[in-house]
């Protein structure tokens, strides 16, 4: 029998003054075995000599703690990995989806995450903000941005986190027929189209400032559901890889004619004439040129809101030289800059 083990680990200092009485108790109930010489040494070795002896031992317990395969809950076994290239690319309803923080340059507390999601096969976005990462809360998220989709879901793939891997989820996908499978740990290009996104069509527009309060949140909500959707689905449009060869040392690449989400919609057999008709007659009534100054006014009332929660002495102004008057040219320029970023002249 391990003493060590019997005592829960204790130090040195600790395990020493056990031993003369625990070791002769343990004999004695026959839970060790040892001779009366070792136990006479047990009885009057020090605390310093303990640690000694056991350094190596205590060393081998560490790096297997660190190293053991991390067992996850029953939830995380019942969710299948995928990897990207096992995901159908070919047809609609297979989403990925994925968080952004607004933290700024503090990740403590309640602050605003950015719900992204976007179909694989014809590039589709949608996004929903959340304040925090409660799970009931992604969840209902996550079904509002569905039903602004055109195509019927099929799948939810996410990465590992708790806001996605959880019951509430979980349910939701077997109550909607859905399937449900993640990402590997710590493998980002399994979810890729959905990170690429996350920076073209949420950090590109609204920064890297903090966003946790409620005028931000419906800020962010105005601007996700209505300008940002429109002109990202409408009227940017999409390449997606066709073709990947390595030839020598040298990785060759082919693509396919960059087109819309909304042509590639239109273009699918799945989407039903329906469905198409209202889209041609929502892509007709728009005005990209208009779609773009919304933004940009959005984007202002956000730094707005952003500036009006902060002290005189925490507003965020561009570090400028003192002979030199410098501003950025749009609101949306100094938001894409980090916290803290000086703007050079």
């Amino acid at each position: 029998m391990d003493i060590r083990q019997q005592s829960h680990y204790p130090c040195g200092q600790r395990l020493a003054p056990l031993l003369p009485i625990e070791v002769d108790r343990l004999r004695r109930l026959k839970e060790l075995s040892c001779t009366d010489t070792v136990a006479a040494k047990l009885a009057r070795i020090s605390p310093s000599t303990v640690d000694r002896a056991l350094r190596h031992t205590k060393e081998v317990e560490r790096m297997k703690r660190k190293y053991h395969k991390k067992i996850h809950p029953l939830l995380y076994q019942k969710v299948p990995v995928k990897v990207f290239l096992e995901q159908d690319r070919g047809s609609l309803g297979n989403i990925q989806i994925d968080g952004v923080e607004h933290c700024g340059s503090l990740a403590s507390g309640e602050f605003i995450y950015t719900l992204s999601t976007t179909d694989i096969a014809t590039g589709w976005w949608e996004g929903e903000p959340v304040m925090g990462r409660g799970q009931e809360r992604v969840r209902e998220a996550i079904s509002k941005a569905r039903a602004r989709y055109p195509v019927r879901w099929k799948e939810v793939h996410s990465d590992n986190g708790g806001e996605f891997i959880n019951w509430h989820l979980y349910r939701y996908c077997e109550r909607e027929h859905l399937d449900f499978t993640r990402s590997r740990p710590y493998k980002k290009n399994d979810n890729c189209l959905v990170e690429q996104k996350n920076w073209t069509h949420v950090k590109k527009f609204v920064g890297y400032l903090r966003y946790d309060t409620e005028p931000e949140l419906q800020i962010l909500d105005d601007l996700y559901r209505k300008e940002l959707r429109l002109f990202k689905n409408f009227f940017q449009p999409v390449i997606k890889l066709t073709s990947k060869e390595r030839v020598g040392g040298k990785i060759h690449k082919k693509y396919d004619v960059p087109r819309t989400p909304y042509a590639r919609v239109m273009e699918s057999k799945e989407v039903s004439e329906q469905v198409k008709q209202e889209l041609k007659r929502r892509y007709e009534s728009l005005n990209p040129a208009l779609l773009k100054r919304e933004i940009d006014r959005t984007l202002n009332l956000l730094y707005k809101a952003y500036q009006a929660k902060q002290t005189s002495a925490q507003k965020v102004e561009p570090k400028i030289k003192s002979f030199k008057k410098l501003m950025p040219a749009t609101v949306s320029f100094l938001m894409t800059q980090p916290r803290g970023a000086t703007v050079s002249s």
